[in-house]
């Protein structure tokens, strides 16, 4: 099982247990990040997931993985499930190798561990953690730029919701205590931001979207689709049919992508369902 950089510690600032059936706060995550045009994977159970209540969201720390080499999301179960050190959920948002960003958590995550970032020393009750998928050496740098491009917007679009300054973005090495510590994320947090402001501010162009349905009328399928157009899908894939869009049939459909030339993002908008129709 792969270690992560991140760490805890105590703390100290009392939050109220969430009620047995209730879903945490962070409901909002994937609305705010499909809005922007985000490919957003949401985790079974993520509304009812985290150690408990998190507090006033101030920012964001940025980590990465420290996890396997190869993979779209290797670290995805450790980062919701923890480690035999630490109990998960280890953030609230994973970012994969492709933009996909995997909604973990809806509470309190242990991501930050002992730190200060503008005053604020509880990371873990005031900051969303995101850990995006890499090793941390140099055989996984640079990043896959479609990745940096999901981390940037991502940040952007959590921010201007909170409505927080850009400078509340940092690095888990920017936050960590003692000066040191972690060295995640590898890449320019300056520079990092810089994009992220400007995609705040509207400098930057905004992504393409997938169009939401093809010529034909056929809709734009993602993750949590159901139905008919799914078991076509599905079949065509050669993965279980059951009319559910789940991540067996999401991995089925980056592998006719990348067959295929495609952004393999496991969406089937106009394009793949063109490839889909070749087979």
């Amino acid at each position: 099982m792969p270690r992560f950089i991140s760490a805890i510690t105590s703390d100290k600032e009392y939050l109220p247990p969430k009620e047995n059936n209730m879903n945490y706060s962070l409901t909002w995550l994937p609305t705010i990040l499909k809005n922007v045009g985000l490919k957003v994977a949401e985790e079974p159970g993520w509304e009812e997931r985290g150690t408990r209540e998190i507090g006033t969201i101030n920012g964001i720390i940025c980590h990465h993985t420290a996890g396997p080499k190869n993979g779209n999301m290797p670290s995805l179960h450790v980062v919701r499930d923890g480690r035999s050190d630490l109990p998960g959920p280890l953030s609230q948002l994973c970012l994969g190798r492709d933009g996909t960003f995997y909604v973990v958590a809806a509470g309190r995550a242990n991501h930050a561990g002992r730190g200060e970032w503008q005053g604020i020393t509880n990371g873990n009750s005031h900051f969303i953690g995101i850990e995006a998928e890499n090793t941390g050496k140099d055989n996984d740098f640079p990043w896959p730029e479609v990745q940096m491009d999901a981390y940037r917007r991502g940040c952007a679009a959590i921010l201007l919701h909170i409505s927080q300054p850009v400078i509340m973005c940092c690095g888990h090495k920017e936050f960590a205590l003692p000066r040191g510590r972690k060295i995640d994320p590898l890449f320019d947090m300056n520079n990092f931001r810089l994009k992220v402001a400007a995609i705040m501010d509207g400098t930057t162009r905004p992504p393409v979207l997938i169009p939401p349905s093809t010529p034909d009328g056929r809709p734009t399928l993602r993750r949590g689709a159901k139905g008919n157009l799914v078991e076509q899908v599905q079949t065509k894939v050669g993965t279980t049919v059951d009319g559910n869009f789940g991540p067996k049939t999401e991995a089925a459909v980056r592998v006719l992508q990348r067959a295929h030339g495609l952004v393999a993002d496991g969406i089937v908008g106009p394009k793949t369902w063109a490839a889909l129709d070749d087979v």
